[in-house]
């Protein structure tokens, strides 16, 4: 059996962080989602909330951290991999941050509001990688958009 490449295992699971933001939509909640990875398994899926518990800190990644931190029982998940399918704003990166999240992977570039805008905010052991699956992600929150003006 042939192995998968790192970027066939991000593809993948970016894939399902895919299905997490397409939940969001279904919920006319802004379509974003987001996985946690430990040692190649999910720990952690979530979505948008923000509408629903009518809460603006209830983004796909901070809803995500919390779970990984609890199936963990941990605080720290530099172990872990963050697939999410926007660019993190700034208050997520600087979650990332004190998680010590070991490497963060988003889809699609958040030009207006995403933490790249003001430098790299993630801890300094943090990896970074973009532009997984980042047409269709992008599609997803354009389309969304498209129809909330409408």
């Amino acid at each position: 059996m042939l192995e998968e490449s790192q970027e066939q295992i991000d593809e993948r699971f970016m894939r399902m962080a895919l299905q997490e933001a397409e939940k969001a939509r279904e919920q006319d909640e802004v379509p974003v989602g987001a996985i946690i990875v430990y040692k190649g398994k999910v720990i952690a899926r979530a979505h948008n909330m923000t509408e629903k518990l009518t809460d603006f800190t209830a983004h796909a990644e901070m809803q995500a951290f919390t779970i990984a931190a609890d199936a963990l029982r941990n605080k720290y998940l530099d172990l872990c991999t963050l697939y999410v399918t926007l660019e993190p704003c700034t208050m997520c990166a600087g979650a990332a941050f004190w998680t010590r999240i070991g490497r963060v992977v988003y889809a699609a570039k958040d030009e207006k509001r995403g933490f790249l805008r003001h430098g790299n905010l993630l801890h300094p052991k943090a990896q970074l990688k973009g532009g997984v699956l980042a047409d269709e992600a992008s599609t997803l929150v354009k389309d969304f958009f498209k129809y909330k003006r409408k």
